[in-house]
């Protein structure tokens, strides 16, 4: 039963305990002065006045920012291509540079040109292919190597187009990979075996002469992204819906309702490919969980909105009372509301669910665990309610940040956000946590105090975001 005098206008709510059945049942699983004075000296001549020099153009570099890489991708390449943090920040600024001059020479070549590359642990030197022996000077003379071969790229990929026209009418599930390797100055296929590529070489009718085959067993899969609002299934029996992307560590995943799933239960997207399992979920109690997926799936800071549109998200900042927040579910797409309480006990009849946000938004079984969104900050995922989305009802959220807490969580959103894990931090204050009103931290020797409830993004140092911190 549902206290219907609760929330009820020019009538306040006697309560913060609700009575209300689990949407699907309504369960919905479905930031000085000269000390003395000098002798007088002769007057110089006033030269005459001189236009300005122009300020100099801005470097390739400058222009694509690779000037000013970002700590988490300095990082990422010494760790992955083995270099040194020198060698890391030259290959950026070299591969800025060489792009500008192969578009140059690209441009002049004209039909002649048949590809460029980078090579060396810094991408110092620029190689530029041609067909014709009397382009060399002209590669030279922009810093570059010169190689002549015998075919162009434009030969190259109109052979490339052929063979892919041949896959696409049968064939390109055992020869999936088809490129153009300027290096090696011929059309490559993938295959996974001899014979696979020789059945689609024939069939496009090209020269086998010209292609360079490589078998292997590898079969690329499509990724499929994660996005809040989106069904996905568990065990292939309910249905519930995505909250929010999140990450953990290298592992993503997603924010859901916990009575969606128990840990190491199956989940299937929404297009019924496998896609993870429930790392961890908490009801009654608490109605949260997350979703590892595998990686066949991405993570994005996206919720579905209306129509074909998508909101992306930039935190977790939690609305007040009486601030307009949206649901996106599967059973029911995009509606809106307020919300009425925060801080709300519900009694489903699975047991008691403390700490959830009472809203007017609508929803109905299969919306469980769905995202809810104020502006572009994330709220929390579906629970429970009552009512429907054709007369109306209420429902109550699992706000999100205590989520993350509790499971150690990083949103996934649209700004930058890096790795809390490996976050340097100034003082006390981290990308990564989670602050709550009042909170105190240090950053650069000052003290702040939050301001609202949020996951702390990146970019949202306290000094540069007093929307959500004080200095003090």
């Amino acid at each position: 039963m549902v206290d219907r005098h609760a929330g009820r206008p020019g009538r306040p709510a006697r309560t913060t305990s609700f009575v209300v059945s689990v949407l699907g049942a309504f369960v919905l699983t479905g930031l000085p002065v000269a000390a003395a004075a000098a002798p007088p000296s002769p007057t110089p001549p006033v030269p005459a006045p001189q236009a300005s020099a122009a300020p100099a153009p801005p470097s390739a570099a400058q222009t694509l920012a690779a000037d000013k890489p970002s700590a988490s991708l300095l990082r990422a390449m010494q760790r992955d291509l083995r270099l040194s943090d020198a060698q890391a920040r030259a290959r950026l600024v070299n591969e800025a540079e060489a792009g500008t001059r192969a578009g140059r020479l690209q441009n002049t070549l004209g039909k002649h040109f048949a590809g460029a590359w980078v090579q060396g642990a810094t991408s110092a030197s620029l190689v530029v292919a041609t067909t014709d022996a009397a382009d060399v000077a002209a590669i030279k003379a922009e810093g570059a190597q010169a190689k002549v071969v015998k075919h162009g790229l434009e030969e190259l990929a109109a052979l490339t187009a052929k063979l892919n026209a041949a896959a696409v009418k049968g064939g390109g599930l055992d020869a999936p990979v088809r490129y153009v390797d300027v290096r090696a100055n011929k059309a490559t296929v993938q295959a996974t075996s001899s014979a696979a590529a020789d059945k689609l070489i024939a069939a496009a009718a090209v020269d086998r002469r010209l292609l360079d085959v490589k078998v292997s067993a590898d079969r690329p899969r499509a990724l499929h992204d994660v996005r809040g609002g989106d069904a996905y299934y568990i065990d292939e029996k309910a249905r519930c819906s995505v909250g929010f992307s999140v990450t953990k560590g290298a592992q993503q995943g997603f924010a859901s309702a916990g009575h969606c799933g128990k840990p190491g239960a199956k989940t299937t997207g929404f297009n019924k490919v496998a896609q993870g399992a429930f790392e961890a979920s908490v009801f009654p109690g608490k109605d949260m969980s997350w979703v590892g997926v595998n990686n066949q799936w991405a993570a994005t800071p996206r919720v579905k909105g209306e129509g074909a549109s998508d909101v992306k998200v930039a935190g977790s900042v939690q609305a007040l009372v009486g601030a307009a927040v949206c649901r996106s579910g599967s059973t029911t797409g995009w509606h809106c509301g307020t919300i009425e309480q925060h801080g709300t006990t519900v009694s489903y009849a699975e047991g008691v669910i403390e700490g959830v946000t009472r809203t007017t938004v609508c929803a109905e079984p299969g919306d469980s665990g769905g995202s809810y969104l104020s502006g572009t900050q994330a709220q929390g995922v579906t629970s429970g309610g009552s009512g429907d989305c054709k007369s109306g009802g209420v429902t109550f959220h699992q706000p999100l940040n205590p989520l993350l807490d509790e499971f150690g969580l990083t949103l996934k959103t649209a700004s930058e956000q890096r790795d809390p894990s490996t976050q340097e931090t100034s003082g006390s204050w981290g990308a990564g946590k989670i602050y709550e009103t009042g909170a105190r931290v240090t950053y650069d020797g000052v003290t702040y105090v939050c301001l609202q409830p949020h996951q702390a993004q990146g970019l949202w140092q306290p000094a540069r975001t007093p929307a959500l911190w004080h200095r003090i």
